[in-house]
């Protein structure tokens, strides 16, 4: 009797035992096949595109100068302060011209003027004190070197007596329009370059492109690394570098 419960409960542990391997194996199995799932999903969503930068650069000299000059004279008569405002003006344009800048390449501005009043504590009491005359000369040239130097030198018409203001020439690419096309294609190249290389690194490949988005040109100072969002474009040297970047998105497989 005794052996015949012991075999019995032989065999209810082996069955147990086999429906709790049984249960394992079909858990796993679930389980398993849950987490392929879940992994290929993460997968395909991981291998459905790639977002990539690209840029490029050039170094350019600039080919266009504007150089704009502001005169300004002070007198205690109307009359004499516009005199005073020509004869400065002259000056001015003796200078150019001697230096090398054609007449075509000079424009003198309208003469401007206005009365400086009398204030005392803080009223006006009425009484012109003298007028100021004003008048603009701007300088358009390609020989920027030119203009450089002329820029450069004006210290000998300061010495005359000429108040003359000078902040400087303005330098402009009048080919930065293609320069950029050039440098968009360049950086699209560098973008796919990016892209392939970063996708083959983890055994895919690179497929069409899915879209692209330009961004501003950046025109600064040599190798300067000055950014804006909207883009930046100096005025104040010859020498320039030229920027283009740009974002791209390509399928994956």
């Amino acid at each position: 009797m005794s052996q015949n419960l012991e075999k019995s409960k032989v065999s209810i542990e082996r069955n147990k035992g086999i429906v709790l391997i049984a249960a394992a194996v079909i858990l796993s199995i679930a389980l398993g096949g849950g987490l392929m799932k879940v992994g290929a999903g993460f997968a395909s969503r991981a291998s459905d595109g790639i977002t990539v930068t690209g840029s490029a650069k050039v170094e350019a000299t600039a080919d266009n100068a504007v150089w704009s000059l502001n005169l300004n004279e002070s007198q205690t008569t109307l009359a004499s302060s516009v005199k005073k405002i020509d004869a400065s003006a002259d000056a001015l344009k003796k200078y150019l011209l001697t230096g090398g800048i054609s007449a075509d390449q000079i424009e003198l501005g309208p003469i401007n003027s206005n009365a400086v009043m009398e204030y005392i504590n803080g009223n006006q009491t009425g009484r012109i004190l003298s007028y100021q005359a004003y008048r603009t000369v701007t300088v358009r040239t390609k020989d920027v070197d030119l203009v450089s130097k002329l820029s450069n030198n004006i210290g000998t018409l300061l010495a005359t007596g000429v108040n003359v203001g000078n902040y400087g020439p303005s330098y402009y690419l009048s080919t930065l329009d293609s320069m950029r096309a050039k440098l968009l294609a360049a950086a699209m190249k560098d973008a796919q370059s990016r892209a392939k290389a970063i996708t083959e690194a983890v055994g895919g490949e690179v497929g069409g492109l899915l879209s692209v988005t330009s961004g501003p040109t950046q025109v600064t100072t040599k190798n300067s690394l000055d950014r804006a969002a909207g883009g930046v474009y100096d005025l104040s040297t010859i020498e320039k570098t030229v920027n283009v970047t740009l974002s791209a998105s390509f399928k994956t497989n």
